[in-house]
């Protein structure tokens, strides 16, 4: 995401950047920049390594078991997350806000 409007998918229209995978221990990073996004190194990159940064790829709803499916992770990293998907602290508020609302809600019968 460049802004509140913009959202950037690397599917449609995308350049080279639309090959560097996901990793929960990646070597490069987005970085945004007067409506622009690069991608800048972490670290020395030896020639031949592949080029990888964190998608976190956020979520702000309940998600069911398809969705854990369809966005595992196996990077191979010792720090896993086992998932490309990141909660952002915001939205952990909200989740766990649905979740309190929907056990308190009253069922309806008809």
């Amino acid at each position: 995401m460049v802004d509140k409007r913009t959202v950037i998918d690397a599917a449609v229209g995308g350049n080279d950047a639309r090959f560097i995978n996901h990793s929960c221990e990646p070597n490069c990073q987005p970085v945004k920049e007067a409506g622009r996004v690069y991608i800048d190194t972490l670290r020395a990159i030896s020639p031949g390594e592949e080029l990888t940064y964190d998608y976190s790829l956020t979520r702000d709803e309940l998600d069911d078991a398809q969705t854990e499916i369809d966005y595992a992770c196996h990077c191979g990293s010792p720090n896993c997350r086992g998932t490309m998907m990141e909660v952002l602290p915001k939205h952990r508020k909200r989740v766990a806000k649905k979740r309190r609302t929907a056990k308190k809600a009253p069922s309806k019968k008809k």
